[in-house]
């Protein structure tokens, strides 16, 4: 395919995907002209001098450029696209003021987000609906510093429950994406999760959230939890839900059912809805089958798991990109039974034997109906 057989065949149908109709002049242009040197358009000598012309600028609301998507043809790498739709997005900022529009490039089958200024490119499984991008406008303009962040204690105060979300508020500011707790179980992972979740919604860095879990019990305990903690947040799914729903902002699941729903083609969700998933006992879970949701939302990701690090094996450690398996933030069970005062208290191993371990089993002492 040459690159006008590619768009036509593929990208086309890959942003109508995503809501956008290439034929509607007021969501979407094609050959978007960007005038780069006004002294050279003027005295031109070729009627392309002095412009440089986008494949696609999609729209806002407002009308204004919200992403460049430079395309090229399926048959070569999409990354030779990258510097031209940068240039593209500095160059329409610069004509046209404004905000810096998002960063896409793509040969059809691989689609590259490129946030300028913020994270470097990254693959996406598609492109973002109208409504993320919006979305992805306002967290870019509205989100404050994390360093000034207050962190709610009433949800998690005790010190080294601090000392985890800081650690990820940190990481986040260094650009970082993914990142991994190792709490003793017992030390409060979920609460810490909320208290973080509560602080990156108030600093506007996130806006929806999803909460992954592998078993239904484990869910509504969480659904119990944020509701506690963040009664006036709205949760997904409520009793008998079965649907997905997509004006909630947080978003708790176990992974077969997000799996179906990512896999659903007539109700599925955006790849880009969700700004933070959290993914609990993540030493387990994403291997295999579930790795596929990750891939698919590819977005900032925290693990949360109880196992200690040196059982942890090095796949969970390369997931999360910690490197020479030093997650985020640990805290041990020896830590949390060493404290003063304890937060965990220690086990001590009792040997019992029990009646019919030293009796034995004799059908004379047994009722009819227990030999039954």
């Amino acid at each position: 395919m040459n690159e006008a057989e590619t768009r036509k065949d593929i990208i086309d149908k890959r942003l109508k995907l995503a809501g956008w109709n290439v034929n509607d002049r007021s969501q979407v242009i094609e050959e978007f002209d960007i005038i780069v040197d006004d002294n050279i358009v003027r005295e031109a000598a070729t009627p392309y001098s002095g412009h440089q012309f986008s494949d696609y600028v999609l729209l806002g609301k407002d009308g204004k450029p919200l992403a460049v998507v430079e395309a090229k043809k399926s048959s070569v790498d999409a990354s030779i696209g990258r510097e031209q739709a940068k240039q593209y997005c500095y160059n329409i900022q610069k004509k046209q003021g404004g905000e810096l529009p998002f960063c896409f490039y793509t040969n059809g089958h691989e689609i590259f987000f490129w946030e300028l200024e913020n994270y470097p490119p990254r693959k996406v499984h598609g492109f973002p609906t109208k409504e993320d991008l919006e979305r992805y406008k306002y967290v870019r303009k509205a989100r404050k510093p994390l360093s000034g962040e207050l962190i709610n204690t009433k949800i998690a105060g005790r010190d080294y429950q601090i000392r985890a979300i800081r650690a990820v508020m940190e990481d986040l500011e260094r650009k970082r994406r993914t990142f991994l707790l190792v709490m003793a179980t017992g030390t409060g992972k979920t609460r810490t999760c909320i208290a973080m979740v509560e602080s990156l919604m108030r600093a506007g860095w996130a806006e929806k959230v999803l909460f992954l879990v592998d078993r239904i019990a484990l869910r509504d305990q969480a659904l119990e939890a944020f509701k506690e903690h963040l009664p006036n947040e709205p949760r997904w799914p409520k009793v008998g839900e079965k649907n997905i729903a997509q004006d909630r902002r947080i978003y708790v699941s176990t992974y077969p059912t997000m799996l179906n729903i990512v896999r659903d083609e007539e109700n599925t969700l955006s790849p880009h809805f969700f700004d933070l998933i959290v993914i609990d006992e993540s030493h387990r879970s994403i291997y295999n089958t579930y790795r596929e949701v990750l891939d698919y939302f590819s977005t900032i990701t925290l693990g949360l798991t109880a196992t200690p690090t040196d059982v942890i094996d090095h796949n969970t450690f390369k997931i999360f990109n910690c490197d020479d398996g030093v997650p985020t933030f640990a805290y041990s069970y020896e830590e949390a039974v060493n404290h003063i005062p304890p937060y965990l208290s220690t086990f001590q191993v009792m040997k019992i034997k029990t009646k019919f371990q030293e009796e034995g089993i004799s059908k004379r002492t047994i009722s009819l109906e227990d030999q039954k």
